[in-house]
C-alpha cells in the first residue's frame, strides 16, 4: 500500500503545508490538474477524505491532520539518515526552512547566511520574513529566529547576535517646527510613525525604562508601516518621531539627517535567538548553520 501511495502522500503533504494547490504545483513542477487528480486518487484509494476545499483556500480534514502528525517526524528522520549518508560521502546537502523577522533578516541572519550558503553550495535556505509570532511546528519550519524575550520556554534557543537597543529619531527639519520630548509621554504631544504589529493589537506600543521600570507609550501619527524600511523612510522625510532598532539608524544619526532624543530612557535588551523544537539529532546541514549563526562574544 506504501509504494502505491508514497508519491500521492507527498503531494498531501505539499498542498496541506502551502494551503494552495497553485502554490503547491509551483513548488512540485506539475500542474495544478494533475495535482487534483492525484489528491483525488489517494482519498478515492483510501476512502477517506483528507483536504477541504473551497474557492479560496484548501486545508486538512481532521483525518488529514492524522496523516500529517504521523508522516511529518517519519520523514524527518529520514532526512536526517540521508543527509548524514551524503555527509559521508563528502558533500553536505539539505533544505532548511526559516520564519525570520525583517530587522534580524536585514541586520543579522541573511549577512551570516550569505559566506555561509557560498560555502556550501548544497544547502538551500528558504526564509520567510514575518514581523508577526509564527507557529513554527504549525508552519512548518525548521526553525524561527525572534528575540530572545519573545521565546516560548519549551523551545531550544541559540543566541546568533548582541544586545538590542532602540532609538527615538526624527528629521532635523521636524524638530525645527516641534519641541524635543523631555519624556516618552511627551512623545503623545508629537507626529509619530506607528509600527503595525498583529501580536501588539495593531500598533507596537512603544517601549522605554528608566531606574529599572519599564513604560509603555501609545503614540500616534499619520503614517503606520508594518516594514522597518518605509519607517526608516517616513522619519528621513520628515513624517514624525520613529522608533528604530539603533544598529539601523547610527549612519543616519552620524551624519546629522537624523536627531537621536531620550536616549537615556531606551534600554538594551537581549538579542536575536534561533529557535526550534526539541531533536534528539539535527540533520547535518540544520547543525552547520547554527554554528555559522552562533553569536560570538
Amino acid at each position: 500500500m506504501l509504494k502505491e501511495n508514497f508519491n500521492e502522500l507527498h503531494i498531501f503533504l505539499v498542498v496541506a503545508r502551502e494551503r494552495s494547490f497553485t502554490k503547491a504545483a509551483g513548488i512540485l513542477g506539475v500542474s495544478q490538474s494533475a495535482l487534483s487528480h492525484a489528491m483525488k486518487q489517494l482519498e478515492e484509494r483510501l476512502n477517506i477524505r483528507l483536504l477541504t476545499r473551497t474557492t479560496r483556500s484548501v486545508a486538512p480534514t481532521e483525518a488529514g491532520e492524522r496523516i500529517i502528525a504521523c508522516l511529518t517526524p517519519r520523514l524527518t528522520e529520514l532526512d536526517q539518515e540521508l543527509a548524514s549518508v551524503v555527509q559521508v560521502s563528502g558533500s553536505t546537502a539539505g533544505n532548511i526552512r526559516l520564519s525570520v523577522g525583517e530587522h534580524s533578516a536585514q541586520s543579522l541572519v541573511w549577512p551570516k547566511l550569505k559566506p555561509f550558503l557560498k560555502l556550501y553550495p548544497d544547502i538551500t535556505i528558504e526564509l520567510v520574513v514575518d514581523n508577526g509570532f509564527v507557529d513554527i511546528v504549525d508552519g512548518r519550519f525548521d526553525a524561527g529566529i525572534r528575540l530572545g524575550e519573545s521565546i516560548d520556554k519549551d523551545m531550544v534557543a541559540v543566541r546568533i547576535g548582541p544586545d538590542i537597543k532602540m532609538a527615538i529619531v526624527a528629521s532635523p527639519d521636524y524638530f525645527s517646527g516641534h519641541s524635543l520630548p523631555q519624556t516618552p509621554y511627551d512623545l503623545q504631544q508629537h507626529c509619530c510613525i506607528n509600527m503595525y504589529l498583529p501580536t501588539a493589537g495593531g500598533r507596537y506600543h512603544w517601549e522605554f525604562e528608566r531606574e529599572g521600570k519599564p513604560l509603555r507609550v501609545r503614540v500616534e501619527g499619520q503614517v503606520t508601516f508594518n516594514l522597518l524600511t518605509e519607517r526608516i523612510d517616513a522619519a528621513l522625510s520628515g513624517f514624525g518621531i520613529a522608533c528604530i532598532p539603533e544598529d539601523r539608524v547610527t549612519q543616519y544619526i552620524k551624519s546629522g539627517e537624523l536627531v537621536q532624543v531620550l536616549q537615556s530612557w531606551c534600554a538594551t535588551f537581549p538579542g536575536y535567538y534561533l529557535y526550534y523544537p526539541s531533536r534528539k539529532q539535527h540533520p547535518p546541514a540544520f547543525s552547520l548553520m547554527i554554528d555559522a549563526l552562533r553569536h560570538v562574544d
